[in-house]
């Protein structure tokens, strides 16, 4: 896989974009790519405390989210701010994609698989995934798709290379992340209203357990992580 020039990780919830591809943007940016985020919700119903309110829990995310891409060197997260359970394939959401896309021009975007057919088809990573899917084609590619980008904001209209998706059932394309799991680690340590105590550990075990199917059979590979990989432009 290529190093883009300029991705866009488009994701559901807080902290979700840190486990599906941490480790990626971490290698990327620290080789030079911008990487942009748009977090689609607020993160507000994760959590099981009987004190906690979907209010101050998403003020809580927010910060962690941002204290997690900072400590990537995310050059700038969008917070869309629909609730946890909000997203719709609506034209609404589709549009604030569009619009992104248009506004950073990535070469690869990064998103959820909307095609998992066992464990854990949550409802807001199937409607993150497949929206982020039509935004990028064709609907960032077609001028005639919410004109208003560029009459109104001169945006322009973008082809995008790849959509990289995480979670995915049939991977097919791995990235080593040898050299950034501590990054990863550490940027989902961020999320500390999620994660417990032995996230290290966590990390390393799921990313070793992809690395075994790293299909070059390279030994230098400790570490990595695994994409559905969909070529839009060649």
């Amino acid at each position: 896989m290529y190093r883009p020039d300029c991705a866009l990780v488009i994701t559901p919830h807080p902290d979700d974009a840190e486990i599906g591809c941490g480790g990626t943007v971490s290698k990327w940016i620290a080789e030079g790519t911008k990487v942009f985020y748009v977090l689609c919700t607020n993160g507000d119903k994760g959590s099981d405390d009987p004190e906690m309110t979907s209010e101050r829990l998403a003020k809580i995310r927010y910060e962690e989210q941002e204290e997690a891409a900072k400590a990537m060197g995310v050059s700038e997260v969008v917070h869309l701010g629909y609730p946890d359970g909000g997203l719709n394939d609506d034209a609404e959401f589709r549009g604030k994609l569009v619009h992104a896309i248009r506004k950073f021009q990535p070469e690869v975007v990064f998103s959820t698989d909307p095609m998992r057919r066992s464990f854990y088809l949550h409802r807001d990573h199937r409607m993150c995934g497949q929206v982020s899917l039509d935004a990028a084609f064709p609907f960032a590619r077609d001028r005639l798709h919410y004109p208003e980008h560029l009459t109104e904001e001169s945006l322009q209209t973008h082809k995008v290379a790849d959509i990289l998706f995480w979670g995915a059932e049939d991977i097919d394309t791995y990235i080593d992340i040898t050299d950034s799991i501590n990054q990863k680690i550490t940027s989902l340590e961020k999320h500390a209203s999620q994660v417990g105590s032995d996230i290290g550990k966590y990390l390393k075990d799921s990313s070793m357990r992809t690395a075994s199917k790293w299909e070059s059979k390279d030994s230098s590979v400790v570490y990595a992580e695994g994409f559905r990989r969909v070529q839009i432009r060649r």
